[in-house]
């Protein structure tokens, strides 16, 4: 796969030349057949802190026990290899993203269902994510908890630096979230159990055909 920068503009552009596309000699659609579920993109944002990393981890272990082929993506283990050239930065944040977004495609096509939980929190770029793919194939999960809660919850102490100004661009301090306009599921995880959370998203995939 031929990765993409951005411009000066904010668009992209490829940077490769004497290129061809090869079509795969298994099709998607035979994949699906074999594993008898449908593959999808599970995008939990929300701000750190909101459980994004806990809920898509539940849900893949209880979509593993039903046999289901999953993989999970999570923001922290991403930039300790494929996005460790990336800071903080909004352009960053943007290459971020759009370097998730064409893995999550690669994963789709492969029929599995990923599940990734990226703070993503510019609007615009879980819209290019969406436009990768197919109608009901991106399904965005809105983790709603209150900055209130998730600073409560911080382990790593991120939102004490980013407020004494040690942490630059820290979203929902000094950067922007803008949250979903129309998720496909929004959880109050600041509230509800894990288990709820989690019965939740399950029902939301059965209810869209996903298995």
């Amino acid at each position: 796969m031929a990765f993409m920068t951005a411009n000066s503009e904010g668009d992209t552009a490829s940077k490769s030349t004497n290129i061809v596309w090869h079509k795969p000699s298994v099709t998607r659609e035979e994949v699906l057949s074999q594993r008898n579920h449908r593959s999808a993109i599970l995008w939990f944002t929300g701000l750190s802190g909101s459980g994004k990393s806990t809920l898509a981890n539940a849900v893949n272990v209880a979509l593993f026990n039903k046999g289901l082929s999953t993989y999970v993506l999570d923001g922290d283990n991403i930039r300790h290899g494929l996005c460790k050239d990336l800071g903080f930065s909004d352009s960053d944040r943007e290459e971020n993203i759009r370097r998730i977004s064409e893995v999550a495609k690669l994963f789709l096509d492969a029929g599995i269902i990923v599940l990734t939980a990226f703070v993503s929190p510019f609007r615009s770029d879980r819209d290019k994510a969406r436009q990768l793919v197919k109608k009901g194939e991106f399904i965005e999960i809105f983790c709603t908890a209150d900055l209130e809660i998730c600073e409560n919850r911080d382990t790593k102490g991120l939102y004490e630096k980013a407020r004494k100004g040690l942490i630059k661009d820290f979203t929902g301090i000094s950067s922007p979230y803008e949250e979903p306009l129309s998720p496909e599921l929004k959880i109050d995880t600041g509230n509800l159990d894990l288990e709820k959370c989690v019965d939740n998203v399950i029902n939301k995939l059965r209810d869209n055909g996903i298995f």
